[in-house]
């Protein structure tokens, strides 16, 4: 009899912490429509929103050529990689080769539906200026992939900067993020558009 009522406790804690999140994100997304959302983050989190599948944001952002992309690989670690244009992402694959792909292409295989793009406060992508051709000129390269040293964080992280770094999560692609742009790294939605999903 106890062992039950353990779990309902349990489970009514668990709804409690979730909508108290949930309150808090949706908040965060009034102060940022409203222009109050924080630039910075407190501490040392880089990410003041990060991509969520369970809470949605108010707004979607539509991609710029050199905005950074992430989707969820199995609900667990994040994918990256770099929108050049009209349905076109540059990323690292996992057999080493650097590809264009499309929207449909880059979440093959992959649990998400959803692409989120490294944005300000103000849900502006955040870009760097060499970024489109550097990610253009490595194109059809390979690299010797791997999970932790020579990842697709790596590749992006490259790209922006012409850095080559191991990176071994996206968290720490995220401090790096945050003090290469100098503000905290809000995670938005991308809008995908008919004409994006349907190819």
């Amino acid at each position: 009899m106890a062992l039950p009522l353990l779990w309902l406790g349990s489970a009514a804690m668990g709804a409690l912490l979730l909508a108290d999140e949930r309150e808090k994100r949706q908040q965060l997304e009034r102060d940022r429509l409203l222009g109050k959302a924080p630039r910075q983050t407190t501490g040392s989190q880089a990410m003041v929103v990060a991509p969520s599948q369970w809470q949605k944001g108010f707004k979607q952002v539509s991609p710029q050529p050199g905005s950074i992309v992430c989707c969820y690989v199995f609900g667990v670690i994040e994918h990256t990689g770099i929108w050049l244009a009209d349905d076109c992402l540059v990323e690292l694959h996992g057999s080493g080769l650097i590809r264009a792909v499309s929207v449909k292409r880059f979440l093959a295989g992959r649990t998400g539906s959803q692409i989120y793009i490294a944005c300000n406060h103000q849900h502006q992508p955040l870009i760097a200026c060499d970024m489109v051709s550097r990610a253009e000129r490595a194109i059809y390269q390979y690299r010797e992939y791997d999970l932790f040293d020579n990842n697709c964080h790596r590749f992006v992280w490259s790209c922006l900067c012409g850095e080559e770094v191991a990176i071994k999560s996206f968290n720490e692609l995220n401090q790096k993020l945050a003090g290469y742009f100098k503000q905290g790294i809000y995670w938005d939605e991308m809008r995908l558009t008919p004409e994006i999903t349907d190819r």
